[in-house]
């Protein structure tokens, strides 16, 4: 089966797409013939090797021993002798993080309780989309309980698959939610549902006088302090993503704030494919649909170019490569 080599940590021109030996699923797990996966965080520190840890601990020390691609949506097409959740020709989909990645590839194995049903009216693609961002979109929306109705909420690095994700569920309910990012990503933000949107490059949330009942962040790159300072009292910030260094300092501040203060600081630990049935739902119902900002060919410079779109911030919503 053909399968995204890194023949060494880096940039996206060392992504290189091999042959490699077909997988056969064993015990609770299935073989599933992949149609779609996207690109997320995690594929690219695992394609930069950093940070070292954990990145290098997965991935291999010096040289890089594994199949990034953590989001799939595909075909069951065997299972192993303990499964009995799944039958071949099932559609699926799910987020591979906790069980080895492999998604960059024609065929991967994986344990049955790391996928869920795909909704059937929606595309391979589609359901690439949403594992990883769905699911740190919805713990940060309801990182603080259930958003109240009126509440102010603020989503840093919104234009992203996570924000696109997270606007939606919030606009579920009456709440006002203001948006962070590149000035090139103001545009399509507006047309999410956001009511109003910042160019991180001119104006600095934490400092414009604003307060927010829920902040949540993609990027983390501030100080815990200016991230309490832009809270309401009883207000919650949670951060889904970032530097480890930074997701630390939030981690060691919060312990601090949250005994001492009205405020709550925390950093969001992924609970893989937990709700992905409610996405199913949405969808269903017509409230939910994912943002697809590109969608690229299973070759090397296809490949290669989604990454290097990734790399550059430079994506409205998801980047899908079809396989």
């Amino acid at each position: 089966m053909k399968a995204l080599i890194i023949r060494k940590y880096g940039s996206p021109d060392f992504l290189e797409i091999q042959d490699v030996e077909k997988p056969s699923p064993v015990g609770d797990q299935v073989l599933i013939k992949v149609n779609a996966v996207s690109v997320n965080d995690w594929d690219l520190g695992l394609l930069h090797g950093s940070p070292f840890v954990p990145n290098r601990f997965m991935a291999g020390l010096f040289k890089p021993r594994i199949i990034i691609g953590s989001d799939i949506a595909g075909v069951i097409e065997a299972v192993g002798s303990a499964v009995s959740s799944y039958k071949p020709g099932d559609e699926v989909y799910g987020d591979l993080s906790g069980c080895g990645f492999g998604g960059f590839a024609e065929y991967v194995c994986a344990p049955q309780s790391a996928v869920r049903f795909k909704s059937p009216n929606m595309s391979f693609e589609q359901a690439a989309a949403i594992p990883q961002a769905g699911m740190l979109a919805l713990q940060g929306v309801t990182a603080g309980g259930q958003p109240k109705p009126g509440q102010k909420i603020l989503i840093n690095g919104a234009g992203g698959g996570v924000g696109s994700i997270a606007i939606q569920l919030l606009k579920l309910q009456d709440l006002e939610v203001t948006g962070v990012d590149s000035a090139a990503k103001l545009d399509v933000m507006r047309l999410w549902g956001f009511d109003h949107v910042i160019d991180y490059r001119t104006e600095d949330f934490t400092r414009n006088g604003k307060r927010y009942d829920l902040i949540i962040d993609v990027k983390t790159d501030r100080s815990p302090a200016d991230y309490e300072r832009a809270l309401n009292s009883n207000g919650v910030y949670a951060t889904v993503g970032g530097q480890l260094s930074n997701l630390l300092k939030v981690t060691l501040s919060g312990l601090r704030i949250n005994r001492a203060r009205d405020k709550k600081l925390q950093v969001i630990g992924l609970q893989s494919n937990r709700d992905l049935t409610y996405f199913n739902e949405l969808f269903e119902a017509g409230k939910f649909k994912p943002v697809i900002d590109t969608e690229f060919e299973f070759t090397d410079n296809d490949v290669r170019n989604a990454f290097h779109h990734f790399d550059a911030a430079a994506h409205k919503g998801k980047i899908v490569v079809r396989t």
